[in-house]
């Protein structure tokens, strides 16, 4: 995890922000380790002059839920908020009753709590994408945070299928629904949410393109829709105009976000992984819906 400085501390004062519970001895062993970077250069000296707009990169912070076997991998957790990988084909929330992220992870905080904590949802990933999902602990938080979402930062990896025309480059429109319940770019109109997406292609595969994805805004099915706009639909997104030879999961995966703290102001950075066959496209159904 990476947290950007916003004031002047040593950074053993930082870590011990960050590890409340932990005693000295024991942060000055993590030091030792080598495993926290200051600007991305291993730094060992606890006395070391942190200022403002200085990154540090260290380990999760462990809180309940990750103490718990929650049984989605915890990317944060402090007593605020906590941000899990989300797995693709699970809802991020639901009223249906169906199983959901939000609903599984704050069953597992009331049990641990005691039901004092729960769960309330600052964002939503689409069931199909998987990735960085923020929960807030409180509606406090969840509003503050919330209030601050235009100073978010969130970067996507897609694989599509076909090489985007430009390098790199932004797509702008206005989104409406259809009775489809498909997002889909029309003129300024009554109901369209106006979008902006902005794309790079990291990589080339062949037939297909990786790209490092930022969203502007946050519309339903909105990486999905400009994506498909440009000819160049996600890979397994058959919603949005993919191949139909084989059912793909979607290869749409939320890689990063950075955030102001709601309590701290710090930038918070939660990043994942891309997930495990992610670039690989075999000439077979995948075990996906």
């Amino acid at each position: 995890m990476k947290t950007t400085i916003n004031k002047p501390q040593t950074l053993l004062e930082f870590l011990k922000e960050q590890y409340p519970d932990s005693p000295r001895t024991r942060i000055k062993k993590l030091l030792q380790s080598g495993s926290i970077r200051v600007n991305n250069i291993p730094t060992t000296l606890h006395s070391f002059a942190l200022k403002p707009g200085d990154s540090v990169n260290f380990g999760t912070r462990i809180g309940i839920a990750t103490k718990s076997g929650l049984p989605f991998t915890v990317l944060y957790e402090d007593q605020y908020l906590i941000a899990i990988d989300k797995p693709a084909g699970i809802a991020t929330s639901s009223i249906d009753g169906s199983t959901n992220v939000q609903s599984v992870v704050s069953e597992f905080l009331k049990s641990l709590s005691k039901g004092t904590v729960r769960t309330y949802v600052v964002h939503r990933l689409d069931k199909e994408v998987s990735g960085v999902l923020i929960l807030s602990k409180s509606e406090a938080i969840m509003d503050s945070i919330k209030d601050k979402w235009d100073e978010t930062e969130k970067h996507y990896f897609a694989l599509v299928e076909g090489i985007p025309e430009k390098q790199e480059g932004t797509v702008r429109s206005w989104l409406i629904e259809d009775d489809a319940m498909k997002m889909r770019s029309v003129p300024e109109k009554p109901g369209a949410k106006y979008a902006i997406t902005h794309y790079k292609t990291i990589r080339h595969l062949v037939n297909n393109a990786l790209l490092d994805v930022k969203t502007e805004t946050g519309r339903k099915n909105q990486i999905r829709a400009h994506l498909s706009d440009i000819g160049c639909p996600i890979v397994g997104d058959r919603k949005y105009g993919a191949s139909t030879d084989f059912i793909r999961r979607v290869r749409l995966h939320a890689c990063s976000i950075s955030f102001p703290h709601p309590v701290t102001g710090e930038i918070i950075t939660v990043e994942s992984p891309m997930p495990t066959g992610f670039l690989s496209l075999k000439a077979a159904d995948e075990n996906y819906k």
